[in-house]
């Protein structure tokens, strides 16, 4: 960490500071894609250990967000994004969140194994330890690819979701990784397309800061046109189907008019509408992820009643 002044500690700190610590947002989207994994899996797993197993994923992603806000806390207190953030706020002190962080972190890895599986819970354990040291004590301060490498870290949780159920991986799980891994650095480059400023500040060698603006644009539409056919190529696959397909090829057909749309853009036109493209580029990005999941947990559904589109 570099040396940057945090507000002064202040003993007011909350039970929502606590919360906040654990980027519920962040764990809001792994829950879900976690959910989806375990629940598409081709082996049926008990609601009780199910449930369990998603809360303590839930655990330790909220562990690598406490692991990531105490040693970001520095450029968080720098960032208009992120300085009002319990750290660099002053609401928790930097070692409390590295406490929390540790203790979740084991919690969490060990009560997923008794309560799963050790396979899940070693996928578990790599991740947190992939987000709170490869990315966020490496990546993120020293290679413009921060976000393209450490994408990796939030496209594990299918994965991990699908070991819980079938103690291990697979080609489907491994899709459905790369789906989030792919998705990763266009959702995020789009929001350092408007949020550059904070970036440049804080000296995270973004590639907005790094290439600037306009090959950041290619960035996302090259990314997007990759992203594309392996997001409707899941369809064909064993978890996939007609449901899926129809949602897919809706959702990349507008991703890839929006990326275009980021692409033709100058720097005079983004100025002047304040990036309007970008930021409803990144908002659909969010509904993007979702809705292909969410047609995912559907095709389950309709296999479970005996309705496979490719059965």
């Amino acid at each position: 960490m570099t040396d940057i002044h945090l507000a002064e500690q202040s003993p007011e700190a909350g039970f929502g500071d606590y919360v906040q610590l654990l980027k519920p947002r962040v764990m809001s989207l792994v829950v879900f894609t976690a959910a989806v994994g375990l629940l598409v899996a081709p082996v049926s797993v008990h609601p009780f250990v199910a449930a369990t197993a998603i809360l303590f994923i839930a655990l330790g992603a909220g562990a690598s967000g406490a692991l990531n806000m105490w040693w970001d806390a520095d450029i968080d207190a720098v960032m208009r994004r992120t300085r009002g953030r319990p750290v660099p706020a002053g609401r928790v002190a930097p070692d409390e969140a590295l406490a929390v962080g540790l203790a979740l972190s084991g919690i969490a890895v060990v009560m997923l194994g008794l309560a799963a599986n050790w396979v899940a819970a070693g996928l578990l354990a790599f991740t947190i330890f992939f987000y709170a040291v490869v990315y966020t004590m490496w990546l993120k301060r020293t290679t413009p690819q921060n976000i393209v490498i450490g994408g990796a870290a939030g496209a594990f949780p299918p994965m991990i979701g699908w070991a819980v159920a079938t103690g291990g991986v697979s080609f489907e799980s491994a899709l459905m990784f790369a789906l989030i891994f792919m998705w990763t650095p266009p959702h995020f480059w789009a929001l350092a397309l408007f949020m550059n400023d904070d970036y440049s500040n804080a000296g995270v060698p973004m590639l907005t800061v790094t290439h600037g603006r306009r090959a950041t644009r290619a960035h996302v539409l090259a990314y997007t046109l990759a992203l594309a056919p392996l997001a409707v190529g899941i369809g064909f696959t064993a978890i996939g189907g007609w449901v899926y397909l129809a949602v897919a090829v809706a959702l990349n057909l507008w991703f890839i008019r929006g990326a275009v749309a980021i692409w033709r853009r100058d720097e005079a036109t983004a100025e002047a509408d304040r990036y309007a493209v970008e930021k409803r580029f990144f908002g659909f990005s969010l509904s993007y992820l979702f809705l292909h999941f969410g047609a995912l947990l559907v095709e389950a559904a309709l296999r479970a009643q005996g309705w496979g589109a490719w059965e």
